[in-house]
């Protein structure tokens, strides 16, 4: 495999600042179960729930994800920007964030001001959450899912040492010591997806290497899961999110198809 070239958009995505969202709302009693709301000003009448990335790691917030949803926003979509618990957990327990996303998609659909349909929009971890997401039983309703460079396979992304050994740090075990946990938190492990979902990834992509993809692709394909995978030429980790990125056009793209706007 070809080592791909680093992705030069990388401080420029996370350091760059952005309007305020118009409001933020709580899911839950923890400070991090909070979602930012914005509101387009031509609005086409569809949401994109966004659950940001950096490896499950605290030093990551929401704050990053600013300009792509106000890129979002610009394009006509309600948007909702998800914040989530990201401390490791003791040994054995599942790791909060995925009750925080269950209850974020809940909240989300419940709130008067964001008009269906509901596009799960996930990048990096985020889209390991958003592909486990939308596995489970109260996925269904949902436009779909984009997923962007994730890492919806739990485990090659711990045997590929992806992030630093970032999956194993979010979990607080290996796989072989808690392989329950493991296979819970897993978008692998209760394929298939009960509703559309959409891969773009970068083929420069060094963070999170497309690879990590290929089992999941080949088992959704297997299942006869409506599932497709993108590959982006001159694409790295953070082009997808960035909305000065060529990549970005892509990304609304699939979005205004998978929400039928």
């Amino acid at each position: 495999m070809t080592k791909p070239t680093p992705d030069p958009r990388c401080s420029a995505v996370l350091e760059r600042q952005a309007p305020a969202p118009a409001r933020t709302a709580a899911y839950g009693d923890e400070p991090e179960q909070v979602y930012d709301v914005r509101e387009p000003a031509r609005p086409l009448g569809a949401t994109v729930l966004v659950v940001h990335g950096g490896f499950w790691r605290p030093a990551y917030d929401r704050t990053h994800a600013g300009s792509q949803a106000a890129a979002l926003a610009d394009a006509g979509f309600h948007v909702a920007v998800a914040e989530y618990r990201r401390d490791r957990m003791p040994l054995s327990q599942l790791p909060a964030a995925l009750a925080d996303v269950r209850g974020v998609v809940a909240a989300v659909r419940a709130d008067e001001s964001l008009p269906e349909p509901v596009v799960l929009v996930g990048h990096s971890a985020g889209g390991q959450l958003v592909a486990w997401a939308t596995n489970q039983p109260w996925a269904d309703g949902l436009a779909g899912a984009v997923v962007l460079a994730g890492c919806v396979d739990l485990r090659a992304t711990d045997a590929m040492g992806l992030g630093g050994g970032a999956a194993r740090d979010w979990i607080g075990i290996g796989p072989d010591e808690a392989p329950d946990v493991w296979r819970a938190a897993d978008p692998m492990a209760s394929l298939p997806p009960r509703v559309p979902v959409r891969l773009l990834h970068g083929r420069q992509d060094e963070i999170v290497p497309v690879e990590v993809t290929d089992s999941y692709v080949q088992r959704c394909r297997e299942l006869g899961a409506d599932v497709t995978l993108e590959v982006l030429d001159g694409c790295g980790h953070y082009s997808l999110i960035d909305p000065d990125a060529p990549a970005f056009a892509d990304v609304l793209q699939t979005l205004g198809s998978l929400s039928g706007r």
